[in-house]
């Protein structure tokens, strides 16, 4: 079962909706003691990093993601919740993320290297390139993704970069170090690309589960 964390700014609806394409069981919670049922978690978002941040600690699911990574359970972020994983963001002036990897949120430049003027936020479909091989990527191809986000993730590790796609500067799509994974970009609006990310996290899942 999937456990989709509700921290009142998640796109809860096309998520729960992806994943009853994909044919498993989900649970949609705010509530760490019904969320801990589950074999794997996705951290979705849309909206504003600090917010985000402050209804993670309020309701202390910050606390319950640190635990549950901690004992190996998987984790997804999809868009804002994928920059959470990581140590800060500058939106607003500075704020600490979950700090599960190295890096920080920084705003989309406006102007690409040549000068080009460039929409923010960014909206659109956009070409993965891999760089990394990874389970999480053993079904998917680099086709074409739906971005909708105005900062990215910046100064990260090399080896933790999966996949990225280019949007003025290398934008990094997708990440992943041991059970943390992230997807800049929505899996769940992406087509069959987005979808074989979202079913692979599926079967990890249940595959992890056979394990114990």
């Amino acid at each position: 079962m999937i456990g989709v964390i509700d921290y009142g700014m998640g796109n809860l609806f096309s998520v729960s909706k992806a994943l009853e394409r994909v044919g498993v069981p989900y649970v949609v919670s705010d509530r760490p003691e019904e969320l801990e049922k589950a074999d794997a978690f996705i951290l979705p978002g849309v909206g504003s990093f600090s917010d985000a941040m402050d209804n993670l600690r309020s309701t202390k699911l910050d606390q319950f993601i640190h635990r549950m990574v901690d004992e190996g359970k998987l984790l997804l972020g999809i868009c804002l919740g994928m920059q959470l994983i990581f140590e800060e963001s500058t939106e607003n002036g500075s704020a600490k993320g979950l700090g599960l990897l190295a890096g920080k949120a920084v705003r989309l430049k406006d102007r690409d290297a040549e000068g080009k003027k460039l929409k923010v936020p960014h909206m659109g479909w956009n070409r993965l390139t891999f760089h990394q091989t990874s389970p999480l990527l053993s079904e998917a191809e680099e086709g074409f993704v739906y971005f909708v986000h105005s900062y990215y993730i910046d100064g990260m590790e090399d080896g933790d970069l999966l996949a990225s796609a280019e949007y003025g500067v290398r934008v990094p799509a997708i990440v992943g170090k041991r059970n943390v994974f992230g997807a800049q970009f929505h899996p769940e609006k992406s087509g069959t690309a987005g979808m074989a990310i979202l079913t692979q996290f599926t079967k990890m899942a249940a595959e992890q589960e056979v394990k114990k």
